[in-house]
């Protein structure tokens, strides 16, 4: 079966929205409950990530399209097709949780390992964004462009340390190489906010390696959509990936790749 790119799209906001409206209703039992992962002892998992992936999944599975997400995995759709949503139900829930800063849903179509588009919403502001390489990319419906910044001691990188960072004194010399030379660095605590900032234009540079696919990949195809430009590897974890995303005019040096 054949699937309209433009309809998915407009699913994949549908079923953002309703799982937004769906966070606004939870009680603050549900927000505050959660436990630490026994594989990862640094994640922290929510109730409210499996409340709001239902809702998701309600939505997205009328499709018939496979789809992953950080909660449930991988689940098979009824059809045969290269396309698959990727989702993550709350990006950043620590900041959820402890009320630390802005959180998103996040969703993406991908086809193959290619991103189609992708769709965040910022919780609590609403801010709903939404992009890719054949759709550009937008913010409630403004148009988003990435920086003109092409001196990296001018420009911010946003970056973070994912759950499965191994803070040894390599990695930590690694990380500090790999960022010495940006005049800023920014820690926002959620992988898609901190790259639909370099979408924006408010950073220059996202950087962030083991990170997970489903708290990239939306972000990936808004910052394709907005002008940037995006080197992915696979990282050593399954579903892990090492991500730079950029406005395209930086020139890195060595230590950067």
């Amino acid at each position: 079966m054949k699937h309209n790119i433009e309809d998915l799209l407009e699913l994949a906001k549908k079923a953002a929205l309703e799982a937004y409206e769906e966070l606004l209703r939870l009680n603050e039992s549900q927000v505050l409950e959660f436990s630490f992962s026994n594989d990862l002892p640094r994640e922290m998992k929510a109730l409210a990530d499996q409340v709001i992936e239902k809702v998701i999944l309600r939505k997205l599975q009328t499709s018939g399209l496979p789809i992953l997400t950080e909660e449930s995995g991988e689940i098979e759709g009824n059809q045969i097709s290269n396309f698959r949503f990727i989702i993550d139900p709350i990006d950043g829930t620590v900041n959820f949780i402890r009320n630390l800063g802005p959180s998103s849903i996040s969703i993406a179509l991908y086809d193959g390992i290619m991103p189609i588009f992708g769709v965040i919403l910022v919780f609590p502001s609403g801010d709903l964004a939404w992009g890719g390489r054949n759709f550009g990319a937008f913010l409630n419906n403004k148009r988003l462009k990435v920086s003109n910044i092409g001196d990296i001691s001018h420009s911010v990188i946003c970056t973070g340390f994912p759950s499965r960072f191994q803070f040894d004194n390599q990695n930590i010399n690694d990380f500090i190489t790999r960022i010495i030379d940006f005049g800023k660095v920014r820690m926002l605590g959620a992988a898609s906010l901190s790259l639909l900032q370099v979408a924006k234009g408010s950073a220059d540079v996202y950087l962030e390696e083991e990170i997970m696919i489903w708290d990239v990949a939306a972000g990936i195809a808004i910052v394709e959509g907005s002008g940037g430009h995006v080197s992915i590897l696979p990282g050593k974890n399954k579903h892990s990936h090492n991500v730079i995303a950029s406005n395209g005019l930086l020139k890195y040096p060595v230590r950067h790749l």
